[in-house]
């Protein structure tokens, strides 16, 4: 699903952006215990890109962790949400299959929520570059459980117009020399039927829906949870699937902070590359 091709959708995010910011799920702390496991590396103070950094979800988590976060996002609004979020974070625009910064400039490349936006074919070695060695990229996705048996009964009546998403990617990185690894993690958030439905109505399949015909669906499956939630609170289950990817040899680079490092304005430990 390359950028592209999906750029309408892919920046149909910016019609909602204030929704998506309040009604979005975080990511449990589970997540960033694998990512560090399977990174072999704490995120304390590693220099992370969050790629598709959206309102800033994943940013501010990255951040509670102790990582140094440079966001990345190509719409305008999502991006203001994310300046107004976490106004002292180094804000680029772009897309991952063009990284508008130098080679070795980061620990953690990260897509939250955002790699299927890109083309592997290009997102992949753009990600790989300006890794350091000893660098991972890693992804990851919010997944609807639907072996809890009300959210399958839900997906059925949204359905065709849900589009999940894999819990992992590992077999798009086949024609690339990495290593791959994968873990999931379950969890779930209390919320109001009303929140529940203000977040689906923020995935892109919904955004880029025919308005009335849109209303009239989520209408439908909100009435549906009022008769199975009276009390008008659910538990949102979660699958989070988690896919960690390191470059298989060593990519002869120097030391982190030597050579070729220039210095960026807004955050001194990587170099941004000028846009030709």
């Amino acid at each position: 699903m390359a950028l592209p091709a999906n750029q309408p959708r892919a920046l149909s995010f910016d019609t909602v952006a204030a929704q998506y910011a309040a009604t979005r799920p975080d990511y449990p702390p589970a997540l960033f215990d694998a990512m560090e496991e399977l990174a072999d590396r704490p995120l304390a103070g590693a220099d992370v890109l969050d790629c598709g950094a959206g309102t800033g979800i994943a940013t501010r988590l990255l951040r509670e962790r102790g990582a140094h976060v440079v966001a990345m996002e190509p719409g305008a609004r999502m991006a203001a949400e994310l300046r107004r979020a976490e106004p002292e974070v180094p804000l680029v625009r772009g897309d991952g299959n063009r990284l508008p910064f130098g080679a070795g400039s980061f620990d953690v490349v990260a897509y939250a929520q955002a790699w299927h936006w890109t083309d592997p074919a290009r997102s992949v070695p753009e990600a790989l570059r300006v890794l350091r060695p000893g660098g991972v990229l890693a992804l990851w996705w919010n997944q609807a459980d639907i072996r809890v048996p009300w959210v399958a009964a839900e997906e059925d009546r949204l359905a065709p117009f849900t589009r999940g998403f894999p819990t992992t990617v590992a077999e798009s990185f086949a024609p690339f020399p990495v290593r791959v690894a994968t873990r999931e993690i379950t969890w779930s958030r209390r919320i109001t039927v009303e929140e529940h439905s203000r977040n689906l109505a923020t995935h892109s399949h919904f955004v880029v829906m025919d308005p009335t015909e849109r209303a009239q669906l989520l209408d439908a499956n909100r009435t549906a949870l009022a008769r199975l939630f009276p009390d008008g609170e659910l538990d949102e289950p979660y699958r989070c699937g988690l896919t960690v990817v390191r470059p298989a040899a060593a990519q002869g680079s120097p030391e982190p902070g030597t050579a070729g490092r220039e210095v960026s304005p807004t955050h001194p430990r990587v170099h941004v590359r000028t846009a030709k």
